[in-house]
This record gives structure tokens, C-alpha cells and sequence, in this order.
């Protein structure tokens, strides 16, 4: 017996490094990190959710929603990186032009996303540490004008 008769009978590929049996190795990690991206971002929507809530009913200030929207954007970070990683993986194998063009696209909008997210999380975070200076300083004042 062949091996293209053996492949028929028992429905093993002839090689394991066949074009057919990588693509569907590939497109089975694809959808491996594309889940993983969405439920990092499914993840941290609902931390995001609980924390929103949380901080409403206790009347937080401002500072309490800005430390909130920070996690969620840390989230959308990560998961938007796996959804870049697939899509770079979605190429891996013979790619056409068109899928090249596709790719750079998309990588172009995350990329652009991800910036501003991490430009808007470093200003937030900024901004949140003055203020939680600036109450430190009022608390410290307060305290020590209390010794004297």
C-alpha cells in the first residue's frame, strides 16, 4: 500500500508538515488567541463593572472613577494586543496580498488605539497620583497642626 492510499484508508496525512494539516493548526490558534482577547476584555469589562458600582454607592470622588476607567483601559490593552497577535497569525501562512493590506490595516488602528490608550492611562495616572499627593499633604497638615 502507498502512502496516498494508507492517507485514504486511515485519514492520516502523509505528512505532518502538510500545507492543509499547518493551516489548520494555525487557524486553530487564531481562534485560541482571539478568544483569549475577548475574554480579557470580557474580564476586565466586568471588574470595570463591579468597581464603577461600587464606587457609586459609596460616593466616591472623581479620583475613584478615574482609577476605574485606567483598570478597564489596561484590559482593553491586553485584549487588544491578542486580537493584533491573531490577526498576525491569520497571515502566517501564504498570505495574499489582499490579506497584507488587511493586516496592515488593522495593525495601523490597533496600533493607533493602543497609543492613545496608553498616552490616556499615563496622563490619568498622573493626574491621580497628584491628587492623592496633594490629599496626603492636606491629611499631614491637618494632623500636624492638630499636635501643636
Amino acid at each position: 500500500m502507498d502512502v496516498l492510499a494508507a492517507e485514504e484508508t486511515t485519514g492520516f496525512p502523509h505528512s505532518f508538515l502538510s500545507e492543509e494539516l499547518l493551516e489548520d493548526y494555525v487557524n486553530l490558534f487564531i481562534r485560541l488567541v482571539e478568544a483569549v482577547g475577548a475574554i480579557v476584555i470580557f474580564i476586565g469589562a466586568v471588574i470595570a463593572t463591579v468597581q464603577f458600582v461600587r464606587a457609586a454607592v459609596r460616593g466616591r470622588h472623581r479620583d475613584e472613577f478615574v482609577r476605574v476607567r485606567l483598570g478597564l483601559a489596561r484590559y482593553l490593552l491586553l485584549g487588544l494586543e491578542f486580537q493584533l497577535a491573531s490577526d498576525v497569525l491569520r497571515t502566517a501562512i501564504a498570505p495574499s496580498f489582499e490579506e497584507i493590506g488587511k493586516l496592515a490595516a488593522i495593525a495601523a488602528i490597533r496600533t493607533a488605539l493602543n497609543y492613545f490608550l496608553g498616552k490616556e492611562i499615563a496622563e490619568e495616572r498622573e493626574e491621580v497620583e497628584k491628587n492623592d499627593e496633594r490629599r496626603r499633604e492636606r491629611e499631614g497638615g491637618r494632623a500636624g497642626g492638630d499636635r501643636t
